[in-house]
């Protein structure tokens, strides 16, 4: 298990910036897929995490010490992190992990905890969680949607669906069977494979068989290109789309010539310079990109950094309210607070949009989070 502690130092910060030695820090746990099949999210995820520390280091006065563990990809490893950092460490805030297995597993420990999570991962949890969970990623079915209305206006009549066997899977399939049938469009397939899996050639015979006009796959990450590249072994010319789960240089490394057209929904971030001059996500996106680029020497190439970005936004906003209760950080008071206040949140600006959160529901994002960007050449470009 690899762990990492940062102190926000005058390194990452603008000079000058003053942190208060008296008063208690506050305490952030981030869980991410630093190795193993998931790496290819988790590390931009931490990534994120870091430039946001540059962006705004200090709440209230207050030091913010971040602790990161890898959960080498396994939701087993991801919930021991999530105990661990709790009683452990006496972190106020969970944010992570890379995959939706993992994110459910953390956001158990978060319930019984009684500590607030913030998952950058799209997470369904049950009804009796008690607003301990929040997500910063958009509802797949919002984001299914918006690319369900592309195939619509592309004549689609009929799409293949293959994806992960697991919770994530299963999430894109039940949101584009959701979407598809008003659209008047037939989920002719639903073909999957484990994240490990070397070949999905079998499951490809079967779609190109079926010959559908569309194929749709719900993945995310550099396994994510499996099937795309056996579509393209197999001569497969109809149209492709895929999740915001594929938006990394990963994937499109990997995927090379055999994803050019895809099609995917995204948070604006990744269109930021392609906004109205009004927009208030434009300025917030463009000054992420800026500090990205400061802290880590190249602008970003993937949405998955901005959601943790987001996530530390929703945290520090959350938790200069929180400081009104005059609890103090490292106790179960303070946690309290804070979970308070994240599901209470309104019109909070974000890189992947505006978030406004009610109390026990886990998603903040509305239509307005959501765009249809393609690869062309291995460069992500926005579908009017």
């Amino acid at each position: 298990m690899k762990t990492t502690i940062w102190r926000v130092a005058a390194a990452v910060l603008t000079a000058g910036l003053s942190l208060g030695a008296t008063a208690a820090d506050l305490k952030v746990g981030v869980i991410t897929s630093l190795s193993g099949p998931v790496s290819g999210l988790g590390i931009p995820y931490q990534k994120g995490i870091q430039a946001a520390q540059a962006y705004k280091g200090t709440i209230a006065g207050r030091k913010v010490q971040v602790i990161v563990l890898d959960d080498a990809s396994d939701p087993a490893v991801a919930a021991r992190n999530a105990r661990k950092l709790v009683i452990d460490d006496k972190v106020d805030v969970l944010i992570g992990t890379s995959g939706v297995p993992g994110a459910l597993a953390i956001a158990a420990v978060a319930r019984e905890t009684k500590t607030p999570l913030i998952s950058p991962t799209p997470v369904t949890v049950p009804a009796d969680d008690g607003g301990w969970t929040v997500t910063v990623s958009q509802p797949f079915p919002l984001m299914v949607a918006a690319v369900v209305d592309k195939m619509k206006q592309s004549g689609v009549k009929t799409v293949a669906f293959i994806g992960f066997s697991d919770a994530l899977g299963d999430l894109a399939y039940d949101s584009l069977l959701k979407a598809a049938a008003p659209a008047g469009i037939n989920v002719m397939a639903n073909e999957r494979y484990a994240r490990g899996d070397s070949s999905v050639a079998g499951q490809i015979l079967k779609i190109v068989a079926a010959r559908p006009d569309a194929v749709f796959a719900g993945n995310s990450g550099s396994p994510g290109a499996l099937p795309y590249l056996a579509l393209a072994d197999r001569g497969y010319k109809g149209q492709i789309y895929g999740t915001h789960g594929l938006i990394n240089a990963d994937f499109v490394r990997v995927a090379g010539a055999s994803v050019d057209g895809l099609m995917v929904p995204s948070g604006p971030v990744m269109v930021a310079d392609q906004l109205p001059e009004g927009s208030a996500v434009r300025k917030v996106a463009l000054d992420f990109r800026k500090v990205y680029s400061q802290v880590h020497g190249a602008v970003p190439t993937d949405a998955f950094s901005a959601y943790t970005f987001d996530a530390w936004l929703l945290f520090a906003d959350a938790a200069q309210r929180a400081f009104a209760t005059k609890a103090e950080p490292g106790t179960p008071e303070f946690r309290k607070a804070l979970h308070d206040a994240i599901g209470t949140t309104q019109e909070l600006v974000g890189t992947h949009g505006i978030f406004s959160f009610k109390p026990n529901e886990p998603y903040g994002l509305d239509k307005r989070s959501a765009v249809v960007i393609k690869l062309d050449k291995g460069q992500w470009k926005l579908v009017p």
